[in-house]
Parts: C-alpha cells; sequence; structure tokens
C-alpha cells in the first residue's frame, strides 16, 4: 500500500531535522563546509534520495574528498538512520558540490544548478 501524503511529509520534516543536526556537527568540524542540502522523489526516496554538500571552494571539496569523505558519509548515515529512512549512503546518494562552481557555471543560482544536476 502505498505510503499516504501526511506520512510522507512526517518523513520529509524527520530528514530535514536530521540533516540539519549533520549539517550543524559539520560545520564544526569539516574546513570549508557550509551547507547541504537534498532532493528526492519521496514516492521513490530509495532510487531518488541525493544529499549534497555544499563546500566554500572547489579546493575545499577536494580536501573534503580525501580527509573528511568517510565523516560525511557517517554522518549522512546517521541522519538516514534517525529518520527511520532504510538507505545506506553511497556515492550515489552523497554529492559533494561548492560554491565556487555554482558561482562559475550557473551565477550562484542553487535551484538552477540543483535541477539540471543530479
Amino acid at each position: 500500500m502505498p505510503i499516504g501524503k501526511r506520512e510522507l511529509a512526517r518523513v520529509e520534516r524527520r530528514l530535514i531535522t536530521t540533516l540539519t543536526e549533520a549539517c550543524e556537527t559539520a560545520k564544526a568540524e569539516i574546513k570549508g563546509f557550509t551547507w547541504l542540502t537534498h532532493i528526492a522523489d519521496l514516492n521513490a526516496l530509495d532510487e531518488t534520495l541525493k544529499v549534497i554538500w555544499v563546500f566554500e571552494t572547489l579546493a575545499d571539496r577536494k580536501l573534503a574528498l580525501v580527509g573528511a569523505k568517510a565523516r560525511i558519509f557517517e554522518l549522512t548515515a546517521i541522519a538516514f538512520n534517525e529518520a527511520n529512512i532504510d538507505l545506506s549512503p553511497s556515492d550515489r546518494s552523497v554529492r559533494f558540490d561548492s560554491e565556487e562552481e555554482c558561482q562559475r557555471t550557473h551565477g550562484g543560482d542553487w535551484q538552477k544548478r540543483l535541477a539540471k544536476g543530479y
């Protein structure tokens, strides 16, 4: 039986809350990290959920891929678990981006960038 709109809204709120907690933790721990967001079709969460971790510069993003990727995946896994989402973070569901790249390619328009690239 499909999940109703009310339950989908609850899932979305739980996910936002848990990702916000992950974001605040990461800001204190990971150099150059600024914010995160997610995109998903809640009716097909397992196939469509993407968490985008945004860094200030391309250099910060590259450093995070080398030095903090495991921690970012851990924080994402905690958020998923606390939101009761049965999904393991992977390179498909966790993406890395930067303010610098968005500015260069989309003039700083994150809505446009997120709609096109993920």
